[in-house]
């Protein structure tokens, strides 16, 4: 039987585990410095800077909203396929 003590103690550990991925921000860079992205260690891309001499600022924002859109899609996919692996016995194990 899950203990449901045991099971929100770790569910608040992942949510308080998140937010500290989330609050950890990391610059990526091309050679050239003309474009720069910001994620966040949660890999969840949080901003993406194009140098304006390449592409016009409106051109930039599709871009930029494009790039959000697919990224949180193949999160999504990403999620979906892990699950796939999981095991429930072993997790009902775990949980005790």
């Amino acid at each position: 039987m899950v203990n449901p003590v045991k099971l929100m103690q770790m569910r608040n550990e992942a949510v308080a585990m998140q937010k500290k991925m989330q609050s950890r921000k990391i610059l990526g860079e091309s050679r050239d410095n003309r474009i720069k992205l910001q994620m966040n260690a949660a890999q969840e891309l949080e901003m993406l800077v194009v140098d304006e001499s390449i592409v016009d600022e409106q051109t930039l924002r599709i871009i930029n909203n494009g790039i959000k859109e697919a990224f949180k899609d193949y999160q999504k996919k990403l999620q979906k396929e892990m699950v796939k692996d999981v095991d429930l016995d072993q997790i009902k194990k775990l949980l005790g």
